[in-house]
Parts: structure tokens; C-alpha cells; sequence
């Protein structure tokens, strides 16, 4: 081979890739990329999708199928219906709201019956400010499983037999997560849902987000038909319309649950004060300044106001 069939053989072995290869193949690692994180996207959106239909939705309308059926809300009584959640367990007058003699002087209004707004549950699930909340009904004596069945009403699948009430999902860290619906009554002036309402518990704010859109068409936390928990009532003047407020904290904040730490300064949305992490720090479930991706993401509590 003559020396100059050698140097280009030895430039040709020698020549890199070119711009526009380098740019076609940095293309197809975006879209390939772009492909991955959009199917994530669809997954969870899909799951999402499923617990609005196999739980949230037949939630609702096993609520309602038991009102058609007994004619009062669920824990209320029969003979002399209070319209209030777990209605049965109430006094008033100072005798049981389900035996008061009639002809009382006393007019029978929520705000006159005492010892009202258990919240009816199958067990207590989550303890107290694990899942954002800023009070803590008691659990009434009622067991939610227990009313359902014995007015005959069917209940979702849940988490399988003895679990209707929980339904388990991942949250977009990979933890598994568990959402529990329970039923109560909140008086007149609850900013968050007054009357009857659907307790959801253990939401991400992702899927309180996506159900808050799915219910009333509104994705955020004050107006419609669900809300969070806990939301504080607006006090001033002229506040009646104003404009409604965005689900606190996001999916890069940790939950705070025991064994989950979390940290960082609590923002203007924040859980109530002493409420502390593993650790023993007070923290909030809406603190900032942590985003760590093996965390929990932090969860929260919704209302959805029934129409009954």
C-alpha cells in the first residue's frame, strides 16, 4: 500500500462521529427517555383513575345505598332521625337523641344535641396528625364495616375481606400507602365541609389533586364538594367569594410518619405545632427544604360532602 492510501485509511479509522450523528443520536436518548417518564406518568395516572372508580366512587354510593335503605345516614337513628353521622350516639335534652320524649321545648337542631361528631370508622387506621390533620374526632363506638352489613349494603373490595375500608396504593416515591375512608359530621362554619361528610385518609397530594378534579371539577383545597381537612375559615369581610386555595405541600415533601424522618421550616401551611418526627424535631407535614426521593411522600386528609 503506497504511503498515501495509508493516511487516509489512518484519517478515515480515525474520524470521530459527526454533528449531525451526535445530534440524531442524542434525539433518540431524549425520546427514549421522554418515552419512560411519560409511561410512569400514564401508570399512576391510571392507578389514580382506579381508585376514584373501585373506591372513592363506590364508597359514595354505598353511603347513599344505605340512606335509600334505612332512611338516615349512616350511625344515625331511625325512630327519630337526627340527620348527623353516628347521630345515635348523641344526647339531647340530656336524654339519647333516639329515645328524647317528643314536645320538647328545645328545638331539635345539631346545635343543641351534645356529644356529636364521632367519626365512624372500621378501627382508628392512621393516628393523629400522620396524615396532616389539624383535629381529631373520636372514633365512634359504631363500626362502619359492621352498619353496612347489616343494612344489606355491598362495600367496595378494598383491601379484600375485613379491609373494604382501605384501599393500597404506591406513592410516586414506590412506598406503599394506604388510603381508609370513614364517615362523619361537621357543625355548621366548617370551612373544610360542614355536615355529613366521606373521610379520605392518607392521600398524596397528587391523588387529592386528581380526585378534587374528578368530584367538582375544582382542583383545589376550600371550594366544591371536596376539601381538605383542616382548611381555616375565612374571617374577614367580603371573603365569601373569594378565590379558593391550591392542596398544600407536594410530592417531594416527607410525610413525618414514624420511622419516615423529615425535616426543614414549616411554611405558611403548616399541621398543627408538636407535631414531631422519629427524631423528636417539631416538624410540620408541609415543611419544605426536604426532598428526598426515598422519603414517604406526605399525606393528607380530605372531605367530601355528601348530599344526605
Amino acid at each position: 500500500m503506497s504511503h498515501l492510501s495509508r493516511n487516509r485509511a489512518l484519517r478515515l479509522a480515525q474520524r470521530g462521529f459527526t454533528l449531525v450523528e451526535m445530534a440524531i443520536v442524542l434525539a433518540v436518548i431524549g425520546l427514549i427517555i421522554g418515552g419512560i417518564a411519560i409511561a410512569k406518568d400514564v401508570q399512576r395516572n391510571a392507578e389514580y383513575q382506579k381508585i376514584a372508580n373501585k373506591f372513592a366512587y363506590q364508597w359514595k354510593a354505598a353511603y347513599d345505598q344505605y340512606y335509600q335503605r334505612t332512611g338516615v345516614v349512616v350511625g344515625d337513628c331511625q325512630q327519630a332521625p337526627t340527620y348527623m353521622i353516628d347521630g345515635e350516639e348523641t344526647t339531647f335534652a340530656g336524654v339519647a337523641s333516639c329515645t328524647r320524649p317528643g314536645g320538647s321545648a328545645t328545638a331539635g337542631i345539631p346545635e343543641n344535641f351534645v356529644n356529636n361528631g364521632h367519626r365512624i370508622c372500621n378501627g382508628q387506621g392512621y393516628a393523629y396528625q400522620q396524615v396532616n390533620e389539624t383535629v381529631a374526632p373520636t372514633v365512634a363506638q359504631d363500626n362502619l364495616r359492621m352498619l353496612m352489613s347489616r343494612a344489606g349494603v355491598r362495600m367496595p373490595p378494598g383491601r379484600g375481606e375485613g379491609h373494604e375500608d382501605r384501599f393500597l396504593y404506591q406513592d410516586s416515591n414506590g412506598n406503599a400507602t394506604e388510603l381508609q375512608v370513614c364517615f362523619q359530621w361537621n357543625p355548621a362554619g366548617t370551612a373544610s365541609g360542614a355536615g355529613n361528610v366521606m373521610v379520605i385518609r392518607g392521600m398524596t397530594p397528587d391523588l387529592a389533586r386528581f380526585l378534587d378534579q374528578l368530584i367538582d371539577g375544582k382542583p383545589d383545597s376550600r371550594e366544591g364538594r371536596f376539601r381538605i381537612q383542616g382548611i381555616p375559615a375565612h374571617t374577614a369581610a367580603g371573603q365569601a367569594n373569594d378565590p379558593g386555595t391550591q392542596w398544600q405541600a407536594n410530592n417531594t415533601i416527607g410525610s413525618g410518619i414514624a420511622g419516615n424522618s423529615m425535616g426543614g421550616t414549616p411554611d405558611a401551611l403548616t399541621a398543627p405545632s408538636g407535631n414531631s418526627d422519629s427524631t423528636g424535631t417539631t416538624t410540620s407535614a408541609t415543611a419544605t427544604g426536604r426532598e428526598m426521593d426515598e422519603d414517604r411522600v406526605v399525606l393528607l386528609t380530605g372531605y367530601w360532602i355528601m348530599e344526605q
